[in-house]
């Protein structure tokens, strides 16, 4: 029996990187999955000491944001905005370093913002948090720039597994979420060792997580036009809501008025929200998402307005993520469209929540996954369908404008300069050139 000699140094060689990633991954999934409890653990803390004040705590908005824009300012600039699109930037264009002091100035004024009431989300502060601890921990080891990049996707994976009470979709969404059209497969067994060591660690730390039981309809032509119907409806809503929160931003930031004055309007918004419609409309977004599952009913106009109020608190000068907010507004509109044709809001909510996921920041692979980790395989073809087809008529529009499209979501677009991954446009349609005979007469 001949041996082949180079095989095997070669699987020595992949043995030896499996075994190297098991452990750096184990790392980064714990380390993450600690800091993500903790983080999580003081917001839970500090919203209920608030709402445990007299009715007049909502005019405490104000006073969260200023703290939390002004720590920023002062000690961490990089922790401004939303997270994830931070991290995505850091990983493409500046070799996945993330300066350490944004770990807790994230934690501090996140949780400024969202226990006093801005509208902001828990997983961009918690993808910084991963990605920063972990680009620090690179540094540390002097690991090269390819596998900084691998360790600091390894926490943005844990991050996001503890945040979605799902390793799997959480990995995958760390993944996924770099660059549209193409899926990283080098990092993906870390990612998910990092995502299920997350997970783990969250669970026995006593991290609850949101468990719904849906009445899942059987596979028909009926259900399956509704389905396509509802596909189109989501797509447009996505359009909306990335719109919003873009353009909010690009109006505050022309206004030429001082920040504290802006911060101040931002403010006054959220409170006369608060005060005609309720608190509930505030913070995450997670308890109503909870209720739109549960089957009962919101106001018909509940996502346009959380999309308003995530965007004014934002360019207001709010520090947190914009995708936690996001699930309320995609369960929103599914309730919405159950409710104007007679269906099931719950059903179409759940539809409606992971098309957005995958829809708004272009991870179709993520969002089915995080359907079938929430609600059962049984939702998988609805939620396959769905989100693909959201995704892909959503176009190249996202929330995190720092993506690269790897590969156009149709064949129609071409690239203009092969180097520059932003220059997608449409295929010019080749010229068809006519040559006419001239015939005489005789």
């Amino acid at each position: 029996m001949k041996i082949d000699i180079q095989n095997l140094k070669n699987d020595k060689i992949i043995l030896y990187n499996v075994l190297k990633w098991i452990v750096f991954s184990t790392v980064a999934g714990a380390v993450t999955g600690s800091l993500i409890c903790l983080f999580l653990c003081g917001l839970k803390y500090s919203i209920h000491c608030v709402q445990n004040l007299p009715s007049w705590r909502i005019f405490l908005i104000p006073v969260g944001i200023f703290a939390s824009y002004y720590i920023v300012k002062i000690f961490a600039p990089q922790a401004a905005g939303h997270g994830t699109d931070k991290v995505i930037s850091a990983i493409h264009y500046r070799a996945s370093r993330i300066p350490f002091a944004v770990v807790p100035v994230k934690i501090i004024s996140t949780i400024l913002t969202l226990a006093f009431g801005g509208v902001v989300g828990t997983e961009g502060p918690s993808v910084q948090i991963g990605a920063g601890f972990m680009s620090k921990i690179a540094v540390l080891f002097k690991l090269t720039e390819k596998e900084r990049k691998k360790l600091v996707i390894c926490g943005t994976s844990a991050a996001l597994a503890a945040v979605f009470g799902d390793p799997i979709a959480g990995a995958i969404f760390g993944v996924e979420v770099l660059f549209v059209g193409e899926f990283f497969y080098p990092i993906l067994l870390p990612a998910i060792i990092s995502g299920v060591v997350s997970y783990f660690i969250c669970i026995q730390f006593g991290i609850e997580y949101m468990t719904i039981h849906l009445n899942i309809p059987d596979l028909g032509y009926s259900t399956f036009l509704w389905i396509i119907f509802a596909s189109i409806f989501f797509s447009l809503i996505c359009v909306c809501h990335i719109n919003i929160v873009e353009q909010i931003s690009v109006l505050v930031k022309k206004i030429k008025c001082p920040m504290p004055i802006k911060i101040v309007v931002s403010s006054v918004i959220l409170i006369i929200s608060a005060f005609f419609l309720g608190e509930d409309i505030l913070r995450t977004g997670e308890e109503g998402l909870e209720q739109i599952l549960s089957g009962e009913k919101v106001q018909w106009f509940s996502w346009l307005l959380k999309s308003f109020l995530l965007a004014i608190t934002l360019s207001g000068g709010g520090s947190g993520g914009v995708l936690t907010p996001t699930f309320y507004v995609g369960a929103a509109t599914g309730a919405f469209f159950a409710h104007v044709f007679g269906l099931d809001t719950a059903f179409f909510g759940a539809l409606g929540f992971v098309a957005f996921v995958a829809g708004c920041v272009n991870t179709p692979m993520a969002a089915i996954f995080l359907a079938i980790g929430m609600f059962g395989p049984m939702i998988g073809p609805y939620a396959g369908i769905v989100c693909v087809l959201v995704y892909m008529l959503v176009g190249t529009r996202s929330l995190y404008p720092t993506q690269i499209l790897v590969q156009p979501k149709s064949d129609s677009f071409v690239l203009e300069n092969p180097n520059d991954k932003r220059s997608w446009k449409i295929k010019p349609i080749p010229k068809v050139k006519y040559k006419h005979k001239i015939h005489s007469k005789r």
